[in-house]
């Protein structure tokens, strides 16, 4: 690259460098050892609300063992899928940690895609058992898509079930992500069909500040893991107080929402994923502990993927320089 440019990646630049799932929850999982630690810079994002249960947030963060610094600015907006929209769009920007000059900018929505799913799968390794075998989805959109790959990364996964507020999603999913993964995906007619009897949980749908949760307490299997990629959007304060283990990403970003209105029947966190990771506090404790994570989605999960897809751009020659 020239001096004095910045490197601009299209979505469609984004998805070439073809990053693989496997690779992101290798960077994923050593970042949360740097969390862990206590070797990171993240503060809390703030975010402003233009329309209802809509966001658009600045995430900041800088990992010194990286050298990597950056932000990513990212709006959710449900009312985009009725439109034809993606419900989450943004930027993300890279800079010099020397200089602070900018170097990168870069489209997110394939970032926080992978980096979501790949949070889980994560969570899921220090939280639900090895043996995992069976999977449900709640809402088949983007999110339940990378999702059900990145666990696939690390579980034995055989059968998925698939539920979505539209069949003819879930019924596209099945067969879709049915054929890449090379596993069996019933769909669902109902919620409770892709919670009871399985091993793994991922509700997926859209964030909202006043939900009304569809998952009752008793549904989820003894011994599984849950992943609450949508807050508390799907499960009722009854089911949230059956976890015997209760993990995030991040307890102070928790506490940030908790004072925005979110969580407000949601129990206290037993640990974060870095805490986990070093070993300063348990992931799963028996056989039988159902447990989950709320991912509330970090800044430093967006900024460790995307150094990385910075490097194989300019390996592969993707991108445009443009002036500034």
């Amino acid at each position: 690259m020239a001096a004095h440019s910045i490197l601009y990646l299209s979505r469609a630049d984004v998805e070439a460098t073809r990053l693989a799932m496997a690779e992101i929850i290798q960077a994923l999982e050593e970042m949360f050892q740097e969390k862990g630690h206590r070797r990171v810079e993240m503060p809390p994002k703030p975010g402003i609300h233009p329309r209802n249960d809509a966001f658009i947030h600045a995430m900041p963060a800088y990992i010194p063992k990286l050298e990597a610094a950056g932000m990513k600015w990212v709006s959710g907006y449900p009312g985009n899928q009725g439109k034809g929209l993606p419900y989450i769009t943004g930027l993300v920007i890279l800079n010099d940690p020397e200089t602070g000059i900018p170097t990168t900018v870069m489209d997110a929505t394939w970032i926080t895609a992978q980096r979501t799913g790949a949070a889980t799968a994560v969570a899921a390794r220090y939280l639900a058992r090895p043996e995992s075998a069976s999977v449900g989805i709640v809402a088949c959109g983007v999110q339940g898509r990378a999702n059900l790959e990145a666990l696939a990364c690390l579980f034995p996964i055989r059968k998925a079930r698939a539920f979505d507020l539209y069949p003819e999603i879930a019924a596209r999913f099945a067969r879709e992500m049915g054929d890449r993964l090379k596993i069996e995906i019933e769909p669902a007619a109902r919620v409770e069909d892709a919670v009871r009897e399985l091993d793994i949980v991922v509700t997926s749908g859209p964030i909202v500040r006043e939900p009304s949760p569809p998952i009752e307490s008793g549904w989820l299997a003894e011994g599984a893991f849950a992943s609450l990629v949508d807050f508390d959007a799907s499960w009722r304060p009854t089911a949230l107080r059956e976890f015997d283990v209760l993990a995030t990403d991040d307890r102070a970003q928790l506490d940030y929402y908790r004072r925005e209105g979110y969580f407000r029947n949601t129990p206290e966190i037993h640990a974060d994923l870095g805490e986990i990771a070093v070993g300063h506090r348990p992931g799963r404790r028996a056989r039988t502990d159902r447990t989950a994570a709320i991912n509330l989605g970090l800044a430093l999960e967006d900024i460790v993927t995307a150094i990385r897809v910075r490097e194989r751009a300019l390996a592969l020659g993707l991108g445009r320089e443009l002036p500034w």
